[in-house]
């Protein structure tokens, strides 16, 4: 009864866990890096053939984002997620394996003209199909058998739409031992989705810990402070461009939007338009409006029983295509441009930002995380120039962090989660937060009494005895001044060698030990030499 991070382990992003009971290896999470948690995205950190289930806690694509590699490289198992969470993997994993493609083919083009070899996409479109196929859905509360020993049920964990802590009961032989994931645990008092649900009972809490070193600073009233932003801008003649997560936040804006318009807040320009330019935040803004029974909290579902659309309202544009969007910054109107992606680091809010960052009479108003390593997180820290399509832009716009709009959980809140348990978990693992944060956060639930540490990437813990067999390794983090230069033909080449030798050993448990001592004598050889 083991469990193994693979993931999120003293980083903010990439969850990725492994539970092994009863020989089968239980998945939880399988995400992508981002910012300068990133080490090499390109490889999963154990064979695919490996891993028998998969279990997602949301859509996110810093918790589900590796899944179609995963898929691609041979796993045939089930993936379990609540309903909703399957539907917005539908539009999420579709557009993450679209930017893969799209990544690869532009570079295949800068690498054609000097001479490289050519780089394939993490995964394609057909890899993100496949992975759909094999989802299995249940709702919150109801309990499951995933395989021998092993029950399962989502609990609201109360930061998007379908997102869920994942409480596991495991028995092996005579030992049984209950191991809570918390995913992301939401914010309180959200438009929308219900607060998170406090759990009573682990032995084992493995949970987040993204602002585990700081409290919220909300304003008085979300509309309020939002439309005072709008109208000071609007009356510099300026835009108001939000860089938001297009699951999720988007659609929270929205609702916000709505009622500063039904309120007549923006006394300036109450007519003002509102662009949502992400064809991504559409598509889930269409599930945000269908059937949202047993997701819903008691506001939302007053409004929709009383026949109001939570997410529409006059001057409201989504726009499609990319023409589309780059007639936006030819517009001089004043207007709110709500773009993807929400780090800003890829996808059309660049644009928006290289038209509008210069301006001194706009305004750049973030409204979600932003890890370190992003073009989110250098604004917030005070750059006075940013490269932007090989171009230094000045960054004199006025630059927000609107604080009071995060869908995590803060220190209060975490901690009121953690001590909710009764009684105390016999150990809680501190992931998905910045490298210094977790042990943050651990030190603080260890002066509460509470028993915790914040593991390293490939630690192995044993649920049984409660005794760490493995103690992990710090990984070197991607750089974040100017960005990582793309690797060497000979240095790729490389790569795709390990990743070959990786599959073979995956494939070779079970062979003769003979056998398998002469390979790892062989590799053996091959290394000394090597670091010689």
């Amino acid at each position: 009864m083991k469990l193994t991070f693979f993931g999120a382990a003293h980083a903010v992003t990439g969850s990725c866990h492994c539970i092994e009971v009863n020989g089968k290896k239980i998945l939880i999470d399988c995400g992508l890096q981002q910012g300068r948690d990133e080490h090499d995205n390109n490889a999963l950190d154990f064979a695919p053939n490996y891993i028998d289930y998969v279990i997602v806690t949301h859509a996110h694509i810093d918790h589900s984002g590796r899944i179609p590699l995963l898929v691609k490289q041979g796993f045939q198992g089930q993936i379990f997620a609540t309903r909703l969470t399957a539907r917005l993997l539908g539009i999420m994993l579709r557009d993450s394996a679209h930017i893969q493609e799209s990544d690869a083919e532009w570079q295949n083009r800068k690498a054609q003209r000097a001479g490289r070899e050519a780089v394939e996409p993490l995964y394609t479109l057909a890899d993100a199909e496949q992975a759909l196929q094999q989802l299995v859905t249940f709702e919150y509360g109801q309990t499951f058998d995933l395989c021998e020993g092993v029950m399962v049920r989502f609990t609201d964990a109360g930061h998007l739409l379908g997102s869920s802590s994942v409480e596991l009961w495991l028995t092996e032989g005579d030992v049984t031992k209950k191991i809570v994931f918390s995913g992301d645990i939401g914010n309180v008092d959200q438009p929308v989705i219900r607060d998170p649900q406090l759990l009573e009972q682990a032995d084992y809490v493995v949970m987040e810990s993204t602002y585990g070193d700081r409290s919220h600073e909300p304003p008085e009233s979300y509309t309020q402070a939002l439309a005072q932003l709008i109208d000071e801008t609007f009356a510099r003649g300026g835009n108001v461009i939000i860089p938001s997560f297009a699951v999720g936040r988007t659609q929270e804006l929205l609702y916000f939007i709505r009622e500063i318009k039904n309120e007549g807040l923006v006394k300036s320009a109450p007519d003002f338009a509102v662009c949502v330019d992400s064809p991504l935040a559409a598509e889930a803004t269409k599930i945000y409006a269908g059937d949202l029974r047993g997701y819903l909290d008691e506001e939302a579902i007053a409004l929709v029983q009383g026949g109001d659309d939570l997410f529409t309202f006059p001057g409201l544009k989504l726009v499609q295509t990319s023409e589309e969007s780059k007639l936006l910054n030819m517009d001089k109107t004043s207007k709110v441009i709500i773009s993807a992606s929400g780090m800003c680091d890829a996808g059309r809010i660049r644009h928006h930002l290289k038209h509008n960052l210069w301006r001194s009479e706009s305004a750049v108003v973030f409204v979600g995380y932003q890890a370190q390593g992003t073009l989110g997180r250098r604004l917030l820290e005070g750059a006075k120039t940013v490269k932007l399509f090989g171009e230094e832009i000045s960054v004199n716009a006025r630059i927000v962090n609107f604080k009071g709009l995060s869908s995590h959980a803060d220190r209060e809140h975490l901690i009121a989660w953690a001590q909710n348990f009764t009684p105390k978990p016999q150990h809680i693992f501190v992931v998905h937060g910045d490298d210094e944060v977790t042990e943050i956060f651990a030190r603080t639930l260890r002066d509460l009494g509470l028993d915790a540490h914040a593991p390293l990437y490939e630690e192995v813990y044993d649920l049984a005895q409660d005794v760490m067999l493995a103690r992990g390794v710090v990984l070197e983090r991607k750089k974040t001044s100017g960005g990582a230069s793309a690797p060497s033909p000979a240095y790729s080449r490389l790569e795709q060698v390990g990743k070959r030798l990786q599959e073979v050993i995956g494939r070779s448990r079970g062979r003769s030990n003979k056998d398998l001592a002469k390979l790892a004598d062989q590799l053996k050889l091959l290394l000394d030499k090597w670091e010689a």
